[in-house]
């Protein structure tokens, strides 16, 4: 009866461990699998570096956007899974720096800045730094459920609007004719755009796209089809203009919450 119980025991010991194992390597997939797109985001960004390097800014400012989507993919990827974990994060911003900060800098300074010596050198540097106080932030802030707006202007769209404004410029299209674009108006575009990543402003985050926001969010939908529809009638131009009304949207609603506040106070 002493020895049944114990072999009882045993096996019992042996399933629970095997259920440990089992559930550890489930835990393991779950943080692996979004890792993976993390890592393809480092991947293009790093691309993109020797592409610069060798003067193909085409194709980097396109591996910039690719890195882009790799870096939405994670996200949803680990929701998915529920994979979401610290490690991720960490990983996650590490990556970002070198796609969304050190990529694009590399990208303005050598592509418009070189020429303007140590200040245009400073001003290329900006976006890496500010880029890493954003995303130190960000972790400091963590949290696994989705928010619905991002404090300070999120790299991936600082790097975004850099890569919009070296394609358009690239291509000569009318938007950059009829506005004039020289070294001088560019240099206060890219320290504003830095200094965005930094501040304490609410620019909206990408939604969850489902019929319920559909059908619950009639007015942003809309909105978001009319930027997809837009940019693929106008790839270049059309990505410039949408995300300046992107940063446009943030800075106006903040203005205005000032204002209100300010307006509220008693006289």
């Amino acid at each position: 009866m002493r020895n049944q119980r114990k072999t009882n025991q045993a096996i019992s010991r042996s399933q629970l461990t095997e259920r440990e194992t089992t559930q550890s390597t489930v835990d393991r997939a779950r943080v692996a699998v979004p890792s993976f797109f993390t890592l393809m985001n480092l991947f293009c960004g790093f691309v993109a570096i020797t592409q610069i390097h060798q003067g193909q800014y085409v194709p980097a400012c396109y591996l910039i956007l690719l890195a882009g989507l790799f870096d939405l993919l994670d996200g949803m990827v680990a929701r998915l899974t529920n994979g979401a974990s610290l490690f991720g994060t960490e990983l996650d911003s590490l990556c970002d720096v070198v796609s969304f900060g050190v990529a694009p800098a590399y990208l303005i300074y050598s592509q418009l800045l070189q020429s303007s010596g140590m200040f245009g050198l400073i001003v290329s540097a900006l976006p890496v730094m500010c880029s890493a106080v954003r995303l130190a932030r960000f972790n400091l802030q963590y949290s696994p459920e989705k928010k619905p707006d991002f404090e300070g202007l999120p790299t991936p769209v600082n790097a975004f609007c850099i890569v919009a404004i070296v394609l358009n410029i690239i291509q000569d299209t009318w938007i950059m004719r009829a506005g004039g674009v020289s070294t001088e108006f560019l240099i206060p575009i890219i320290v504003v755009l830095s200094l965005l990543m930094i501040s304490m402003i609410r620019f909206d985050g990408v939604p969850r796209i489902s019929l319920l926001y559909l059908r619950s969010n009639p007015g942003f939908s809309t909105a978001y089809i009319i930027a997809v529809m837009v940019m693929c009638i106008f790839p270049y131009t059309g990505l410039l203009l949408v995300l300046l009304v992107y940063v446009s949207v943030g800075l106006i609603r903040t203005i205005s919450d000032s204002v209100r506040m300010l307006m509220a106070l008693p006289k």
